[in-house]
């Protein structure tokens, strides 16, 4: 189950990757905003492919929480930055540069070795409402700390990691909700679906981390808001798997390739952060449009 649970994580991964792909594709060729922009893009075949490639992650993810741990599923979508990369190079016709090719590797390896080290397992579908109430209040909590903290001002960078923190742990969140929500799917049908109060909770939670993610990007360099994003998703869910459908990894002297394999991560993004902006996969905040023309 595990392992199937695994294969589903990373073809989430690579299909928000080239739904992410496709979608800026398709509208770096638009100067409309607004629902202009989306009426003119819902009629290209590019942004048509991209969201059939959201649609197949969200899907794929559902699979992979049912089948395996949170804390296996979620650090595996870190897989998502390095597909993004590799599929929008050539639609973007740009070359991935060197530096690029060695993020893609650190991230795979440092993922390889944390995940082979820790040994996730233990995946219950449900967590009782005692440990839901506290690990909603500390994960809503820090969301909000974050926001008001990039409220106050300060430098760009500081603004998007923050934000992108709270988008992190707003993800982390949406995937426990939806870990919970598809397991009552899966065992009593979609009428207990329907009336579980985390399907609700998920789509609420999943909706502001996506404004959070948009806000980041607009706050500051991408440089800045990727790490926190990425690193911070699977910390935040490797958390709540273990607080929350009682999970485990191994410790003792498996600490230390875990924590290499982290650090081997983080170097890995931070590279990649660098590349993602000379392809140009994400749109530019409006400053850095309005700068370039």
């Amino acid at each position: 189950m595990i392992e199937l649970a695994a294969v589903f994580a990373v073809a989430g991964a690579a299909s928000n990757a080239v739904g992410t792909a496709f979608q800026r594709r398709a509208a770096s060729t638009s100067s409309r905003s607004g629902f202009r922009l989306l009426a003119e893009l819902a009629r290209r075949p590019f942004w048509m492919i991209g969201m059939c490639g959201v649609i197949c992650a969200a899907l794929f993810q559902s699979l992979a929480l049912v089948n395996g741990p949170l804390a296996l599923v979620q650090p595996l979508f870190i897989l998502e930055l390095p597909f993004a990369l590799l599929v929008a190079a050539p639609l973007m016709h740009k070359r991935l540069p060197r530096s690029g090719w060695w993020g893609v590797g650190g991230c795979v390896a440092g993922l390889a070795v944390l995940l082979i080290a820790a040994a996730p397992h233990g995946a219950g579908a449900h967590a009782p409402l005692t440990r839901w109430v506290p690990a909603l209040c500390l994960c809503l909590g820090a969301m909000a700390a974050a926001v008001l903290l990039a409220g106050r001002g300060g430098a760009p960078a500081r603004r998007a990691a923050l934000l992108a923190a709270a988008s992190a742990t707003g993800n982390a969140l949406t995937a426990a909700l939806l870990k919970s929500a598809s397991g009552t799917f899966a065992d009593r049908g979609f009428t207990a679906f329907l009336g579980a109060w985390q399907t609700y909770a998920f789509a609420l939670t999943g909706v502001a981390a996506v404004v959070l993610l948009e806000n980041a990007l607009q706050a500051g360099p991408l440089a800045a808001a990727q790490p926190a994003l990425t690193i911070g998703d699977a910390v935040v869910s490797l958390t709540l798997g273990i607080a929350l459908f009682g999970e485990h990894i191994r410790t003792g002297w498996w600490l230390v390739p875990e924590v290499c394999g982290g650090l081997l991560i983080v170097v890995g993004v931070l590279v990649l952060s660098r590349a993602v902006q000379h392809i140009a996969v994400v749109p530019a905040a409006p400053k850095q449009r309005h700068a370039e023309t």
